[in-house]
């Protein structure tokens, strides 16, 4: 007999919060060095997942007034993480965006991630990883086809 889909997604998102409880945090030496707020932190993450973006919606997405946000992204530029400019179209719109430096970081960040990845899979037999490549394809399709080919918020 087959199980209803919301018991077995209630099921998926048990297990997945069993594994997210389950696996050692693991916290790379170069990020309990960093020194960078919670906000700053957001922030880069933003423009990584937006690419170049105005003040304006940086502060929106982060839910913050545009000075604050403004203050954030100043401290991110000293710190060499983020550039700025000005719209070429209107010198009134600032664009910020990530640096060679602030993207460095943030793929040593989905590179301890995806270390953790591979540690969880270690250990799987042949077959076994065969079944999590096909649920990864079809998460992937199914993410690709509700967000016309790429991660909604």
């Amino acid at each position: 007999m087959s199980r209803n889909k919301e018991t077995v997604v209630q099921e998926i998102v048990k297990l997945s919060g069993d594994i997210f409880n389950a696996i050692p945090i693991a916290v790379p030496v170069e990020w309990l060095s960093l020194d960078l707020t919670v906000a700053q932190l957001r922030l880069l993450l933003v423009l990584h997942a937006r690419g170049p973006s105005r003040m304006s919606a940086i502060a929106a997405e982060l839910d913050v007034a545009l000075s604050t946000a403004t203050g954030i992204a100043d401290n991110l530029v000293k710190k060499g993480l983020v550039t700025r400019q000005t719209d070429s179209q209107d010198r009134r719109l600032v664009i910020a965006t990530l640096s060679p430096r602030g993207q460095g970081l943030i793929n040593k960040l989905w590179l301890s991630g995806q270390f953790q990845i591979e540690r969880l899979l270690d250990g799987l037999t042949g077959e076994q990883l065969e079944k999590g490549a096909e649920v990864a394809r079809m998460l992937y399709k199914n993410i690709m086809s509700q967000t016309g080919g790429g991660i909604a918020a």
